[in-house]
């Protein structure tokens, strides 16, 4: 006897899996407990053990591509506060660095994000994260490092789990306390290293806030050597190794990050052939931005070809933060990864699903449509995988499947959770 479905995912042009095959027009996903239970033809569906019953939610991709969710491996998007102002004073040609070190850049931040209470980050950072949704994205990595003292850091994170339990998609909260030294530490900046090893990290791990420890690599930042001591740290206490690498200067920061086994080198606009080659044996994702330096008004591009042709698995992120990216926009970021880094639209697609996944540690988890995996869809109208990037600037997205529950739809009366 047959069991009826949960959901059925029918009438779409394309099935890209990210798993290997592609299926063409006919094909259906058929959804139990949260997970896929069946691919294939209407006529296979007779033949297997499952049905269409009366209370199978029917989901009609309308001659529509079907993806797996998408997966943001890398934003900021808890944090207080805005930096509109210096956008426009960038405009007028000054740069990120001199704000930065006249006060303003990620100290504005700061100051807002201290300023802010749980609750209304939380709040702001729901917004974002629904218009994440919006775009097609199920699971959400979440960083902090906008508090630079233990008690905001604490603030972020605790932020990102409440966020995390009150909302369907998934979210992964990343450590990033050696985001900069905080201007009350500009002079003793080993104390504020000591701050983060000995007590940050041992406060975050307490409370299982965070799944990462990540650490910016950068000549206004931490240096390697810094870097090494935090990353360490972090692994004493069970969080496993990022690195915001390579973004302004080159720094070394891919060539740490395959050294201490990172799971993902990010940024990487200014990384070296050396640590090309070493992330490509030590296994590490190249997480690249391109969002950034469009946001920055730069012409610096990560070397994705270079990446890719080494081996190095490339994911691509948004980096969604209100200095240098503020956009929740990860289909404009696969338009970017195809017209500035020269990647195909397999390659994009890859990095905004599997390969993003591996980014997060979860490739077991996300990023892909298989039978047993978890029932995380995304569903455009667009015909195809090659057109979701091609037609940029607009939203494509049809509609969202979290778990085997529609959580995301578009209407002809307008667009919103469901």
């Amino acid at each position: 006897m047959s069991a009826p479905l949960d959901l059925v995912v029918e009438g779409a042009a394309e099935i890209y899996t990210a798993a290997g095959p592609i299926y063409s027009a006919g094909t259906l996903i058929g959804v139990q407990h949260g997970r896929v239970v069946f691919i294939g033809s209407k006529t296979a569906l007779g033949a297997s053990p499952w049905t269409i019953g009366e209370g199978t939610t029917r989901v009609d991709a309308a001659g529509g591509l079907v993806t797996p969710g998408l997966v943001e491996c890398h934003t900021h998007i808890v944090f207080g506060g805005d930096r509109a102002g210096e956008y426009a004073q960038r405009a007028t040609g000054v740069p990120y660095l001199e704000i930065a070190r006249a006060g303003g850049g990620i100290a504005t931040t700061v100051r807002g994000t201290r300023a802010a209470s749980q609750e209304e980050l939380v709040e702001g950072a729901h917004r974002r994260l629904d218009r994440l949704v919006s775009f097609g994205v199920t699971t959400c990595e979440v960083k902090s490092g906008y508090g630079l003292d233990l008690d905001t850091e604490l603030k972020i994170l605790r932020a990102v789990k409440a966020l995390d339990a009150d909302h369907p998609v998934d979210l992964v909260g990343t450590f990033l306390g050696a985001h900069t030294v905080p201007p009350e530490h500009k002079r003793s900046r080993e104390a504020y290293l000591d701050l983060v090893v000995e007590e940050m990290i041992p406060a975050v791990a307490a409370e299982d806030l965070a799944r990462f420890c990540d650490v910016f690599v950068e000549a206004e930042a931490f240096s390697a050597k810094e870097g090494a001591r935090v990353l360490q740290a972090g692994v004493n206490h069970g969080l496993k190794p990022k690195v915001h690498a390579d973004q302004l200067t080159g720094c070394g920061g891919a060539e740490l990050a395959a050294r201490v086994g990172a799971v993902s080198a990010d940024h990487l606009e200014h990384v070296s052939l050396a640590g090309v080659r070493a992330m490509a044996t030590s296994g590490t994702v190249a997480v690249l931005l391109p969002g950034a330096s469009l946001f920055l008004g730069q012409d610096v591009r990560p070397p994705a070809r270079a990446l890719l042709d080494a081996g190095v698995p490339v994911a691509l992120s948004t980096d969604c933060n209100p200095g240098t990216c503020m956009t929740e926009n990860l289909q404009v970021m696969m338009t970017l990864g195809m017209s500035r880094l020269g990647m195909s639209p397999t390659e994009v697609l890859d990095a905004v699903t599997v390969q993003a996944a591996r980014a997060l540690d979860m490739a077991d988890e996300a990023g892909q449509i298989a039978v047993g995996r978890k029932a995380d869809l995304a569903i455009f109208d667009v015909a195809s995988h090659v057109h979701l990037p091609y037609h940029f600037g607009v939203n494509h997205t049809r509609a969202v499947v979290k778990a085997g529950a529609v959580i995301w739809e578009a209407s002809a009366l307008g667009v919103g959770p469901r």
